[in-house]
């Protein structure tokens, strides 16, 4: 089997026509800040990946999931970034909806409008943020007479100028002063609703990760899907396995950005023989890691041990990626890295899979308090 092939496959079998389209346009068109991938991948059902087959998603499995993302994230990677975004957030918002959503707007309906419609699903989740909690809210909802008014922002925010929803936490601020956690979904439109620059670096700027504002925005009851207090248990569940979930498709999306890089080794033969096969076992060694955490996945250990499994999995794929571009860079030579700026952007696309959540730091400890016995809390 030819590398990637299994990946390539599956993207082939589930979004068909995607990775060839995507082919066709240059790398540095497909990066740029309004680039056609984000919308290709609309086109070609990509939206409904990890749509439940019941709402009439693709209902992809995890293992289906992950192959896909490192699939197209060696062909575009700000649109991998953005869109696995998109995939964590419909995830979690079918989970909380199908637990918590009945008689609210993130009801059956409004699920299946997203299948139907393609929608793309941005995060306002506060994933991205240094040492905040992956789902700590950002936005706070103040009570009014006809419902809340929400304010706060997310940056930064990908997919902010493509979305059709913006969904996210948002605390509800109580009598006593006490905030509770909610879950929010608005359309992109809603007026109060304002995307702002934030962005400034060309690497991943395909992503559309700028900030998304919301001043004053008006919300009704319906629109703030608050669990009940005897079903916190549910939520808590529900958040571990999105957690999970997000980290690996992180991984395998860093893991596919520098497989491009691995490919144009292999492709180019450069360096010894020894030298390419030692890169390419590096590569595939990382999404052997991310397919195991795919198959607990599947298999149902979604617990606290495979939220262990899984941040134990981020951060040795992210030192095996920050390895394996750094040798792939000096294979491949200082003719191809000034020849094209393909190199260069890859290599600096690579380095933000040390950016997201959660921080080394707080990993370190979780891992040693869990390790010691303790319940794994991911901050």
């Amino acid at each position: 089997m030819r590398f990637m092939e299994a990946d390539r496959l599956t993207c082939e079998e589930l979004l068909p026509g995607l990775l060839d389209a995507l082919a066709e346009i240059p790398l540095a068109e497909l990066e740029s800040e309004k680039n056609p991938a984000i919308e290709l991948f609309r086109e070609h059902g990509g939206t409904n990946l990890v749509v439940p087959a019941a709402y009439g998603g693709l209902d992809a499995t995890a293992l289906q999931a992950a192959r896909v993302v490192r699939a197209l994230a060696a062909v575009a990677p700000s649109m991998a970034v953005a869109t696995a975004m998109h995939h964590f957030s419909v995830g979690t918002l079918f989970g909380v909806a199908e637990t918590f959503g009945a008689g609210t707007d993130l009801d059956d309906a409004l699920l299946r409008q997203i299948a139907r419609n393609r929608w793309l699903v941005a995060s306002g989740f506060a994933e991205g943020r240094t040492e905040q909690g992956i789902l700590s809210p950002t936005m706070e909802a103040r009570p009014t007479a006809g419902g809340y008014l929400v304010s706060g922002s997310k940056k930064p925010c990908s997919l902010s100028r493509s979305m059709d929803l913006f969904t996210g936490s948002v605390g509800m601020r109580r009598e006593d002063g006490s905030v509770e956690m909610g879950f929010l979904m608005l359309p992109a439109t809603t007026p109060g609703i304002e995307v702002v620059p934030f962005w400034g670096s060309f690497a991943l700027a395909g992503a559309q990760s700028d900030e998304v504002r919301l001043t004053d925005v008006e919300v009704t009851d319906a629109q703030i899907l608050q669990p009940p207090a005897d079903l916190l248990a549910e939520l808590s569940e529900l958040q571990q396995v999105g957690l999970i979930w997000f980290e690996m498709t992180v991984c395998a999306t860093y893991t596919g950005i520098a497989s491009a890089l691995v490919q144009r080794v292999l492709d180019a033969k450069r360096g010894a023989a020894a030298d390419r096969a030692a890169l390419a076992v590096r590569i595939e060694s990382a999404a052997a890691l991310v397919e195991g955490l795919a198959r607990r996945v599947m298999d149902g250990e979604v617990d606290n041990d495979t939220l262990a499994t899984s941040l134990a999995t981020r951060f040795t794929v992210q030192e095996l990626v920050r390895t394996t571009v750094g040798e792939a860079v000096e294979l491949l030579g200082g003719m191809a890295f000034v020849g094209s700026s393909d190199v260069a952007y890859l290599s600096a696309a690579a380095q933000a899979v040390a950016f997201h959540p959660p921080s080394r730091t707080s990993m370190i400890d979780g891992l040693l308090g869990y390790y010691a016995g303790e319940p794994l809390v991911v901050q």
